[in-house]
């Protein structure tokens, strides 16, 4: 039963054409744009408009591990972040109370209800830094 509807949903959804307007082509630059999507807080790229591999590697880790908590930009707004009391890692009288060192070492061993995680050193300081550059 619930297969068949299932194939209803589909069938009614799919019962004409895509407009023009939806129905583009998907191009490189489109790509560059998905790529640099929630890159907001993101220190400068090295190279241009285009991130490097270091930068993308941060960002998959940033969104995987952290935003669940600590939101896209890190004010401690993410699904969970009230659930475990994230801090909103923008603001300036935390980011003034705590080192580089502190903030890699806490990703890296967890503190409270944050786990540990078993990251590279180049996306943990490359996480130290996407969370200074949002400081506020």
């Amino acid at each position: 039963m619930r297969r068949l509807l299932s194939c209803l949903v589909l069938a009614v959804a799919c019962d004409r054409a895509p407009s023009i307007d939806q129905a583009k082509e998907w191009t490189a630059k489109d790509h560059d744009k998905a790529a640099m999507a929630g890159r907001q807080g993101m220190p400068p790229s090295s190279g241009g408009n285009r991130p490097n591999s270091d930068e993308m590697l941060v960002e998959l880790t940033w969104n995987e591990n952290c935003e669940s908590c600590h939101g896209a930009e890190g004010r401690g707004d993410g699904p969970n972040g009230r659930l475990v009391k994230a801090p909103d890692l923008t603001r300036a009288d935390w980011q003034d109370k705590v080192t580089d060192e502190q903030i890699a070492d806490q990703i890296k061993n967890g503190k409270g209800l944050m786990p540990k995680f078993d990251i590279p050193d180049v996306a943990v300081k490359g996480l130290v830094a996407r969370i200074r550059a949002s400081k506020q």
